[in-house]
């Protein structure tokens, strides 16, 4: 059974929004999503519906504008986590989706635990 690697993506998300639907007992998750140009994260109210808060390397005054590097998700952490303060959110879940934990998913998570948040 040769499964393409859509098809691991779309189970890894799967498994992994499955499991923080499971603990979240009413908390904000932290989303994120990676293009091979950008990389943007939203807090999501679920209870509700409703993002709190959300940052992205389209916004021009970050300065990475069409870049998807370490540097870049880590400027995006930090904002997100700066945004997240000023709308009361101290802790969250971190939903990587279905991407892999390293490299600029990592540095993104590092960044924002750096600035505050709590996951």
């Amino acid at each position: 059974m040769a499964n393409t690697k859509r098809d691991l993506f779309l189970k890894r998300r799967l498994r992994v929004r499955n499991k923080i639907k499971a603990m979240a007992n009413g908390r904000a998750r932290l989303s994120v999503h990676r293009s091979n140009k950008n990389i943007s994260v939203q807090l999501i109210d679920d209870l509700n519906g409703v993002t709190l808060a959300a940052a992205s390397t389209l916004e021009k005054d970050l300065g990475f504008v069409g870049k998807n590097n370490v540097e870049a998700s880590a400027a995006v952490g930090k904002a997100i986590a700066e945004r997240a303060k000023q709308a009361g959110i101290e802790e969250c879940y971190f939903d990587r989706g279905g991407f892999l934990f390293h490299g600029k998913i990592k540095a993104l998570a590092e960044a924002a635990r750096e600035g505050g948040l709590k996951f």
